[in-house]
């Protein structure tokens, strides 16, 4: 039995779906890498809301989703960008999303970080405001007994005058928490409102002015996610950090190489691909743990063109892809987002997902993917 696919020239293609999944199942902890899994969220599809409402989340599918994480090993990375923290989830929504995954990371003893951000701020800032936000936000996270996550800011990218800003605005955030945070660098491909980010345009000053902050605060900070989607550049980085600081990947597109490393260190992770890979990832992190990087090499390597897939530009889009697996995986039971975001990928973009997805073994029951993405098709007027 085939299945009648969308091409990307107007045309169709005939599928086969795979028959079963890829047998992947909750093991033991994960020992040489930290690896986090940067969680979507599943919105109420019976909420009165429009694109501009405030997010209306179902708490209990979202929760469920990160149980299901928690239970292969993987941490979650809370309030992200895979939250779509800023493309449909606000401030308020965020805080209470941090509140309640916290209290569940607590009570199955599973590993969680929180985005601490500056969204509540809605229009133009100042230096102080931004500071406060922050502060406001590390405040909550802290107060959750999470782990902090520095996350990129909007309003410091248009307030900053320059690298000066950074270092003033970080080395107070980093003096005043509690805990060692990790530093997050996101890239404009992901956000073109942060480009320039650190104070210039120039990745190459840029970098300089990010490890600054870092040598000025060692101690303070755990780690860094770097999220420009070049490789060397985080090779390069990771290898100038201070002794102790450890660097999470947030490469979507080069991750294997990275998290294997090389004779000079290895990056752990922080990735938004991990969510809809959660169970795979997590096995061939288990394979890396007994020093087999070639095992998991071949495991994790055939993932790549999947997440390069979700992650093509508008690379701000992804987080469309990773909820439409989720729910073709029988993690939620509709396809509906935040803010409507549902909308941002085409069809053929989504079929060439269930496709690859598939032929990874990624469906707990391939049936059940299978007929989701039928219904899907026969909305966009596709028979079979």
């Amino acid at each position: 039995m085939t299945i009648r696919l969308p091409d990307f020239k107007g045309g169709f293609r005939a599928y086969e779906p795979r028959k079963e999944p890829l047998a992947a199942t909750p093991g033991t902890p994960l020992t040489s890498r930290t690896v986090f899994s940067a969680a979507h969220v599943v919105a109420d599809p019976f909420a009165d809301s429009t694109p501009d409402s405030p997010a209306a989340v179902d708490w209990d599918a979202t929760l469920a989703f990160r149980r299901h994480l928690w239970s292969h090993g993987l941490g979650v990375a809370e309030a992200m960008d895979t939250a779509q923290r800023g493309m449909g989830l606000d401030w308020a929504g965020a805080a209470e999303l941090i509140r309640r995954s916290s209290a569940e990371a607590k009570s199955v003893g599973g590993l969680i970080a929180c985005g601490v951000g500056t969204d509540q701020l809605t229009g133009p800032a100042t230096l102080d405001e931004v500071r406060a936000a922050y502060e406001e936000q590390l405040a909550l996270v802290e107060e959750s007994g999470a782990q902090a996550i520095l996350m990129a800011s909007r309003a410091l990218a248009a307030a900053a005058k320059g690298p000066e800003d950074y270092l003033e605005v970080y080395g107070h955030l980093l003096r005043q928490a509690t805990e060692p945070v990790i530093l997050h660098w996101l890239g404009p491909m992901f956000d073109p409102a942060l480009d320039g980010y650190w104070g210039s345009s120039d990745l190459d000053t840029a970098t300089d002015t990010f490890l600054q902050v870092i040598a000025a605060h060692p101690d303070k900070v755990d780690g860094i996610k770097v999220s420009l989607l070049e490789a060397q550049r985080e090779i390069d980085i990771r290898r100038r950090l201070p002794q102790g600081v450890r660097c999470y990947t947030g490469d979507d597109f080069n991750y294997p190489e990275l998290i294997a490393g090389d004779d000079q260190g290895f990056s752990h992770a922080l990735l938004g691909i991990f969510d809809p890979l959660g169970p795979l990832a997590a096995e061939a992190v288990r394979v890396l743990d007994t020093g087999d990087a070639k095992g998991f090499r071949e495991l994790l390597d055939p993932t790549v063109e999947l997440s390069r897939h979700l992650f093509q530009a508008p690379t701000r889009f992804y987080k469309t892809g990773v909820v439409f697996l989720a729910w073709l995986a029988g993690h939620q039971s509709h396809f509906t987002m935040v803010g409507g975001l549902q909308s941002a990928r085409s069809l053929p973009h989504f079929a060439r997902a269930y496709e690859l997805a598939d032929g990874l073994g990624l469906f707990p029951d391939p049936k059940l993917a299978e007929e989701r993405m039928k219904n899907l098709l026969s909305l966009y007027g596709v028979t079979q």
